[in-house]
């Protein structure tokens, strides 16, 4: 029988690592249950900025049902259109990620994760400048040995159940399963990511534009009322040397073959000053087990699916809604909880890395022959029967994406 470590407020105590989307999340829907969540947080104060992502069903759904729905929004520009462009200045109709299967809700990854902070109780404690540089565990419960960096002291404390949100190099994984190697999985591709301060000169604010070249891409997602994010990504041999100069550098580098035109121009420059720049590998990690004895992993510490699919937002917020659901069904047998959630949820997010592995020719195509099959598609979008088959196509491919993984 589990022993229950209860606090003033009552209810299980639970260390949640990570004040992400997924953390966030994971102690809005536990404290539901009536857990008590303590959060910790490596970075001295709630990030605020972040890149384009997209909502879907399954997300959305779990978003709902965990109050953190209301405090978002659709930012799609319905009356934009995307456009094909190179480095000569030419452009054309083309394909964009709301081409893709599904029909997300678009906005920046700061709009979930402060949607839901604003649906975290007031009476979740959150402590920053925190790290867990231990984890040890028995039957009964788990003894966690806390560190504040800002002030170099470090206190141990006794938790029911830890729960690592730390992300794709995750502290929690590292410390419990193993060492990074183990997991985490590289695809050969490189992603920068950053919020633009205009629109680029050559479109309006609610146009996208899709720059291609074989294995490197620009991509340009626009929002109806505020700044587009830019995506470039390309394809690589050695990842490690990719870190080995400052990002911009390195863009200018893999892009610089030729002139780089206006809209790579202007994005180039742009990211000289960009603030919260993402620049990382495309990594997916890949475990037999999320979870051991009564630590969990949820959200990318545990199956990071990559922008390629993106599904990483949506994955996170219903494998945290999940989980809570299992714990409160099977209150008093964590690993029986646990066990179910992870059988309830894996073929989900399975599905989801194979989507990542498919759509990396979509979003970085290898060669000029699936460039101009592109624009064949994108074409073919505007006949009546091309355009139906395709559609037909992408309704079977929104499935995976649209459905509601966290409601058994």
């Amino acid at each position: 029988m589990d022993t229950e470590h209860t606090t003033e407020t009552g209810g299980k105590r639970v260390l949640v690592v990570g004040l992400g989307i997924s953390g966030i999340a994971t102690a809005v829907r536990l404290r539901q249950i009536g857990w008590t969540p303590v959060v910790i947080e490596k970075a001295p104060a709630r990030r605020t900025g972040g890149y384009f992502i997209g909502l879907f069903g399954a997300g959305k759904a779990a978003a709902r049902r965990l109050g953190i729905l209301d405090g978002i929004r659709d930012r799609t520009p319905y009356d934009g259109a995307t456009f094909n462009v190179d480095r000569l200045g030419n452009r054309r109709r083309g394909l964009g990620f709301r081409d893709l299967p599904g029909k997300p809700w678009l906005m920046t990854r700061s709009d979930v994760e402060q949607g839901a902070f604003a649906a975290l109780p007031a009476d979740v404690e959150i402590r920053y400048s925190t790290v867990p540089t231990q984890i040890t565990q028995d039957a009964d419960g788990v003894d966690v040995t806390l560190t504040n960096t800002a002030e170099d002291t470090s206190v141990t404390e006794r938790f029911d159940l830890v729960v690592g949100a730390d992300g794709l190099r995750s502290t929690v994984r590292s410390l419990v399963f193993g060492p990074h190697k183990k997991y985490v999985h590289r695809l050969g591709y490189a992603v920068a990511a950053f919020q633009l301060r205009d629109p680029l000169s050559d479109l309006a604010q609610v146009d996208g534009a899709i720059l291609l070249e074989p294995d490197r891409a620009m991509w340009v997602f626009p929002f109806d009322d505020a700044p587009p994010t830019v995506m470039m990504t390309y394809r690589t041999e050695d990842v490690d040397a990719e870190f080995t100069e400052p990002p911009a550098q390195r863009l200018r580098t893999v892009f610089g073959s030729r002139p780089a035109g206006r809209a790579l121009g202007e994005a180039l420059e742009a990211m000289e000053s960009a603030e919260n720049l993402l620049f990382d590998s495309a990594e997916q990690v890949r475990m037999d087990c999320w979870h051991r004895g009564r630590v969990v992993l949820v959200g990318d510490s545990a199956w990071c699916v990559t922008l390629f699919a993106g599904m990483g937002v949506s994955a996170g917020l219903a494998g945290a809604e999940l989980l809570g659901t299992m714990l409160d069904r099977h209150a008093g047998d964590a690993e029986q909880a646990l066990t179910e959630w992870e059988r309830a949820l894996r073929p989900s997010i399975a599905g989801y890395q194979q989507l990542a592995l498919k759509q990396r020719k979509f979003f970085v195509p290898a060669t000029r022959f699936q460039i101009a099959m592109r624009r064949v598609i994108a074409h073919g979008m505007n006949k009546p029967v091309t355009s139906h088959l395709i559609r037909q196509l992408q309704v079977r491919g929104a499935r995976i994406k649209e459905k509601d993984i966290a409601a058994v």
